[in-house]
């Protein structure tokens, strides 16, 4: 089985409103062993129904982590549920295998090198990878990720129009919903200023009212996609004529599930918060952080890496370019489903003749201790 350690909420499976968090794991590292167990005992009782004593367990674990933490997760695996052998990996070595086995033919495959940048709830890095191995020393982490981003777009929407600051969960439903990278923030500000139908941004949530939905929803799907007109470098004539285009094709045609929303509950609109709280992770000093933004610790990244490796690693265009010597291409590789990347690639590594050489028993566990048989697992 191929498991990452998860979240755990306390509240009505249906209603989400000021559910309360605990996690097990804090920056990607795991700080409370005991709600841990708790965690994966469900998973693995109620859930996949294994018996560990004669399942090996594929566990993926964040990059650099402590030695008191190794073993602490060593003796969940071991001690607490007896699983027979442990493999740990990391997830970037795992992205890379399941890239360059969806492209045999690809860049990926023929160099056998990539940069995987993994965004995450606590924070953003960039990884090289070379030969399905993580160069531990070319690894580059701000500390920024998805819980700032979420935390910063409530903190904009309870300023300007309602208080959400105990809506976490539902908050990253609207981020994760209604959020995107803009091409041209420039070019965007100026669109997210007009007014009406101008306004290619402007969308509307509509917050839970606990008796008729437990769920908030963004009332018109179609309005909020329109800003998928606009493409890089597009004018603005050209993206009003585009979104004129998309208007008359989808945005009017409502559904009769939304001509009977009832405009009196709760809401709230979104513009240019839609596109600005993502942007944090390319300028986090905007929010007071002193990091170096996604473009430069990609750079960063390369530069800690064998100069030979540099032009297949350079493989967000805009911010990248000017930082990449010419000689460089530049280019992107977006995964299909970058949710499922890891855990694919951990299917792979399961099923090739390679695990078996990485498993550490519980017998070996038990003779020789945690910190000898992490040795195998060492990039």
């Amino acid at each position: 089985k191929f498991l990452h350690p998860t979240t755990t909420f306390s509240s009505s499976p249906d209603d989400l409103t000021s559910a309360a968090i605990r996690r097990p794991i804090d920056r990607g590292y795991l700080i409370n062993p005991d709600l841990q167990r708790d965690i994966w005992s469900h998973l693995f009782t109620s859930l996949l129904h294994v018996t560990p004593s004669s399942s090996s367990l594929l566990l993926t674990e964040p990059l650099f982590s402590l030695p008191s933490i190794q073993r602490s997760t060593d003796e969940l695996v071991f001690e607490d549920f007896g699983f027979s052998s442990l493999v740990v990996a990391d997830s970037p070595s795992l992205v890379h295998l399941y890239e360059t086995s969806c492209r045999p033919c690809g860049l990926v495959s023929e160099a056998q090198c990539s940069l995987v940048v993994d965004c995450g709830f606590s924070f953003t890095q960039a990884a090289p990878v070379f030969q399905n191995i993580t160069l531990n020393y070319g690894v580059k982490r701000i500390d920024l990720g998805g819980k700032a981003l979420t935390n910063y777009l409530k903190e904009l929407v309870s300023y300007r129009a309602i208080n959400v600051m105990d809506e976490t969960l539902l908050m990253d439903d609207v981020k994760e919903k209604l959020c995107f990278v803009s091409l041209d923030v420039e070019r965007d500000l100026q669109f997210a200023r007009k007014h009406g139908k101008d306004n290619l941004f402007r969308c509307t949530y509509v917050l839970p009212d606990g008796v008729s939905h437990t769920k908030g929803y963004v009332k018109d799907p179609e309005a909020a996609k329109r800003h998928l007109a606009l493409t890089d470098g597009a004018s603005s004539s050209e993206a009003i004529e585009t979104k004129n285009e998309t208007d008359q094709l989808g945005v009017m045609d409502k559904t009769a599930e939304r001509k009977r929303v009832d405009l009196t509950k709760n809401e709230f609109d979104l513009t240019n918060e839609r596109f600005l709280v993502p942007e944090m992770i390319f300028q986090p000093a905007d929010l007071g952080m002193n990091e170096a933004g996604l473009a430069e610790c990609i750079v960063r990244a390369v530069n800690a890496c064998h100069p030979y490796l540099h032009p297949v690693l350079y493989q967000r265009e805009k911010d990248l370019r000017p930082l990449v010597p010419d000689d460089y291409q530049v280019n992107i590789t977006t995964q299909e489903d970058p949710i499922l990347g890891v855990w694919r690639g951990g299917s792979l590594l399961a099923s090739s003749p390679d695990y078996e050489l990485m498993r550490v028993t519980k017998a070996e566990y038990e003779e020789l201790g945690s910190a000898r048989c992490r040795r195998r697992f060492f990039r």
